[in-house]
């Protein structure tokens, strides 16, 4: 088995899209998921506190659902890199944002145990990547996602306004 890159695949983000408030670093109020490729799947880790309490004791949906999101466009970058033959952990990889999202919450999800997410690439094309996500606290299967990721316009990744 590959060891997990060091760097989060995030980190790896380009400057003008590190915003997000899931998984950007450029964004102090956000999540700042980390999500790492280990040659065949990602794994991330995130431990909610009381801010995401749905009923005392358990996470609200929302968070979940951006979890899985921000987990799958993550997983969605390292395997088209992959798949198109580049190196994941040294190669630049291409920015995807999320076209589709399903979740299918199986569990309440416990406040203040750390959540363990997993992804893998389903079906990898020229522009789209299907991911699926798997969300466990405690051992527990708590929830299961599908993220639909496509490339991330270049106007949007360039910063350049003009479409």
């Amino acid at each position: 088995r590959r060891s997990m890159s060091k760097q989060a695949i995030q980190d790896r983000y380009p400057e003008q899209t590190s915003h997000c408030f899931g998984c950007g670093y450029s964004n102090p109020a956000g999540h700042r998921l980390k999500s790492y490729w280990d040659g065949a799947a990602s794994t991330a880790s995130f431990t909610p506190d009381a801010r995401y309490t749905a009923i005392p004791g358990y996470v609200y949906g929302g968070l979940i659902a951006s979890l899985i999101d921000c987990h799958g466009t993550a997983t969605a970058a390292a395997a088209a890199c992959q798949a198109r033959g580049g190196d994941p952990s040294t190669d630049a990889l291409p920015r995807f944002v999320t076209a589709a999202l399903k979740v299918d919450y199986r569990l309440p999800t416990p406040l203040g145990v750390e959540l363990v997410l997993r992804g893998s690439a389903r079906e990898i094309g020229e522009r789209k990547v299907v991911v699926a996500i798997e969300l466990s606290a405690g051992g527990k299967l708590c929830a299961t996602g599908e993220v639909v990721a496509v490339l991330m316009p270049k106007h949007l990744v360039s910063g350049d306004e003009a479409r």
